[in-house]
């Protein structure tokens, strides 16, 4: 009797230990209103594991036998909790409900705490809409592209800028993305905020490292902005009255449980208020518009298709800063308009898979107009971008480690170089330039894939094929004279240039405990479509060139390494990556080049090498009630001309600081939440200034001194520094009702800074500036633009 107990109770001890080591799956699929919820967060106890479920709201993993607790959380939606025992593979389906509590008192999260140590992938910065609503504005409310410039490595070229730069790269190397649309130009008035439409933005990523090999054509970096997608069973409305701009955004069920829709509008006109904030504008008149729809259709439980539509346009006067020969104006009249649509289809398969076929189509149309002097006639100069773009990708979860895709990807580009319609206009004469027609067809793959616990690898490959076809007609130049020596005409459809490239990726991710990571990464990037331009930022007369049989493309290898580390369970992040890049067929022009509707562009034209490194520290404290982050970049950004003839060279083939070589940038953001009704947000940025080129004497040319150029940017503007403030006043929300708005008042440039956007050189009176140009009638001047704090009020409302 007693043997038979005693092995009795051995065998329940062993029964006991195989079922502990025994490993089996808990796989799940979370949805809402019947359609998977893509980034659901996961979290686990008592392991302290868990992820985010994919694009088909799928999550795996496997554990040893145990007793579970599973935690599903996402923003808007009620957190679920599901007790288990986990001794068999198990799936579970998780219907989440709407929250209808208010979402400041409700916490959740869109990302694990963690996720900082357990992507492969560096270099990558993801904002969700709601961080980007602590970040203060120019104009009271969130802004991509401002709250970009607030991370380590991420710049503009001045106060006024449309675009980016990236770890020392221009504003042409970034690829921007809006829904899968590409945007060329991203900025409203100068430059001081987005032209995304705010509160239909889902997410943005931005990769400035390891890229991922479904994106190509720039070399630096991408900038994925991703509109929600309008799950919703009601009405509902929000949107802000300001002093700068206003905007308003509904989503609305069109047909129950099968058709959304999710239309965002905003307008701005600020005549009567830029003048008061730097005398620069005293003439100036600027309005803009933009606009996003988006339709959510879905026809089975397996299948959904979205289309995306956006408009943009902008508007401003100027006095007269691009003069051209004959036109008799005061003048300038900027016109750029955006008009772009994304058509998405995605099918889910049974066995954790998905394919997504995807139809891009974006118009890009930049104008200046010159209305002529006592003449209702009016000058006008017009360029234009025409793009379109077929994507097909399959994506596969093979297993808890291990998921992939495989795609392809053809785009056609249409660019109109420049275009002059005198109108009436009898001492200018029309000039059409020729179109430049290219095709992209470009396959890819990548996988991530889990070997070990601690370790992860992200690797994917992108093969280019590019080819340039007529009508096209190639000019020949000698090198030395820079005469033409001949043409070549090439007719419709011809094959004028193809150029392939092969671009590996790499990300490595290995966790050295439970709170450190190290990561590598590795890129190459090649780049056929080019913004040309001999200023500090691009303006509607810059040109835009594609590869040719003369201008090969830009082709870039990164390499990045970084080391990670979380402090008191998550609380704190930090974070050192350093990095370098080297770019090939880099493009810039001959001292003294003319791009203006020139015919024999090539001619000016300058190839060379670049190259960019650097190291970022940053501190991050995503909770709590003061929350926030800072970051501190060192790097360098330089270029070297490739040119035999002396006269072309610049600063003599060798290297130079590149027009966004900054080498210091500090960057502080905090926030201050004492309680769930005022937030107080201040940004504070630091940074030295960028170089420009100074005139290294002065020749008398005909009885005229002029400014003798030697070098390029061989000086630098002072010291860049700002501070801005943002005070968010949320009303308290009544449970009988749905409306419920807050007051957003924001100060740009707090303390009143004048920032020189740029030194200019022109007669001087008197004595001014005597000490750079000695006896000499020329003298140079700093141009600042937002001299005076910018103030905004905003009234923001939810009706739900």
């Amino acid at each position: 009797m007693n043997r038979n107990f005693r092995n009795i109770a051995i065998l329940i001890l062993f029964y006991g230990y195989v079922c502990q080591s025994q490993s089996y799956d808990l796989s799940l699929e979370t949805t809402a209103m019947g359609r998977p919820l893509a980034n659901t967060q996961i979290a686990i106890d008592p392991c302290s594991c868990g992820g985010l479920t994919d694009n088909e709201g799928l999550f795996a993993i496997s554990l040893p036998a145990n007793n579970y607790s599973v935690t599903i959380t996402y923003i808007g939606f009620a957190t679920e909790v599901r007790e288990i025992e986990l001794n068999s593979n198990i799936f579970l389906e998780i219907e989440l409900k709407e929250q209808q509590e208010m979402l400041s008192e409700v916490i959740v999260k869109a990302k694990t705490q963690n996720e900082n140590l357990t992507v492969p992938q560096m270099g990558v910065v993801r904002l969700t809409s709601k961080e980007l609503k602590k970040i203060p504005s120019a104009v009271g409310e969130f802004d991509v592209l401002r709250a970009m410039t607030l991370l380590p490595g991420v710049n503009n070229a001045g106060e006024i800028s449309n675009g980016l730069t990236v770890r020392g790269g221009s504003l042409d190397q970034n690829l921007i993305l809006y829904d899968y649309a590409p945007v060329f130009n991203p900025t409203h008035l100068f430059g001081l905020f987005s032209v995304f439409t705010p509160d239909v933005i889902s997410s943005s990523d931005l990769y400035r490292a390891n890229i991922p090999s479904r994106y190509g054509g720039r070399a630096t970096s991408v900038l994925d902005v991703k509109v929600k997608n309008p799950y919703v069973d009601k009405l509902k409305l929000s949107g802000g009255i300001g002093l700068v701009s206003s905007r308003l955004n509904i989503e609305t069920p069109v047909i129950k449980d099968k058709l959304m829709l999710l239309a965002g509008v905003r307008a701005g006109v600020t005549d009567f208020l830029l003048p008061i904030f730097s005398e620069r504008l005293n003439n100036t008149k600027a309005k803009f518009y933009d606009s996003t729809v988006k339709l959510l259709y879905l026809p089975t439980e397996n299948d959904q298709v979205t289309f995306t539509g956006f408009f943009s346009k902008d508007f401003y006067q100027l006095d007269l800063v691009t003069p051209v020969q004959n036109i008799n104006a005061e003048s300038n009249q900027y016109d750029f308009m955006t008009l772009n649509g994304t058509l998405n289809w995605s099918h889910s398969f049974e066995n954790n898979s998905n394919l997504r076929t995807i139809v891009v189509a974006s118009d890009y149309s930049p104008k200046i107009i010159f209305p002529e002097r006592d003449s209702d006639n009016e000058v006008e100069y017009s360029s234009k971008i025409n793009y379109l773009s077929l994507i097909s990708e399959f994506s596969k979860k093979q297993s808890p480690n291990m998921e992939y895709y495989l795609g392809g990807q053809v785009n056609r580009y249409n660019i109109g170089p420049g275009a002059l319609d005198p109108g009436s206009a009898e001492n200018v004469l029309p000039i059409s330039l020729e179109n430049e027609i290219s095709y992209e067809f470009a396959g890819y793959g990548n996988a991530n894939w889990t070997p070990i616990k601690a370790l992860s690898i992200s690797a994917g490959l992108r093969f280019n094929h590019f080819v340039l076809v007529g009508p096209y007609t190639q000019n020949t130049f000698d090198n030395f004279s820079g005469e033409l020596l001949g043409t070549t005409q090439f007719e419709k459809g011809a094959g004028v240039k193809t150029y392939n490239g092969l671009e590996p990726r790499l990300g490595l991710n290995l966790e050295l405990d439970e709170t450190t990571s190290l990561k590598a990464s590795y890129a190459r990037l090649n780049q056929y479509l080019q913004n040309i331009y001999n200023n500090t930022t691009p303006v509607p007369t810059s040109r835009w060139k594609t590869s040719d049989p003369t201008v090969l493309p830009q082709v870039s290898d990164s390499y990045g390494f970084g080391i990670y580390k979380n402090l008191n369970n998550n609380a704190i992040q930090l974070g050192l990556e350093g990095y370098y890049r080297e770019v090939d067929n880099i493009l810039t022009y001959k001292p003294g080049a003319d791009f203006f509707l020139s015919e024999t562009i090539n001619r000016d034209l300058v190839q060379g090498e670049g190259q960019a490194y650097g190291a970022e520290f940053s501190l991050r404290k995503p909770e709590g009630t003061i929350n926030g982050w800072m970051n501190y970049t060192w790097s360098r950004s330089r270029l070297r001309s490739q040119i035999e003839k002396p006269g072309d060279r610049i600063n003599n083939n060798e290297w130079y600081a590149s027009d966004f070589d900054r080498t210091h940038v500090f960057n502080a953001t905090m926030n201050i939440e004492s309680n769930p009704y005022n937030t107080l947000s201040f940004n504070f940025t630091a940074q030295t200034g960028r170089p420009y080129t100074a005139p290294n004497g002065v020749v008398e040319i005909e009885g005229i001194d002029t400014p003798l150029f030697l070098e390029r940017n061989n000086a630098r503007l002072p010291t860049y520094h700002r501070l801005d403030f943002s005070w968010n006043i949320r009303g308290v929300k009544s449970e009988s009702k749905r409306w419920s708005g807050d007051w957003t008042f924001t100060v740009y440039n707090l303390y009143a800074r004048r920032n020189p956007y740029s030194i200019y050189y022109t007669q001087r009176n008197g004595g001014e500036n005597g000490e750079i140009f000695g006896d000499s009638p020329l003298g140079a001047f700093e141009l600042s633009i937002l001299n005076s704090p910018l103030v905004s009020l905003t009234y923001n409302f939810v009706f739900d």
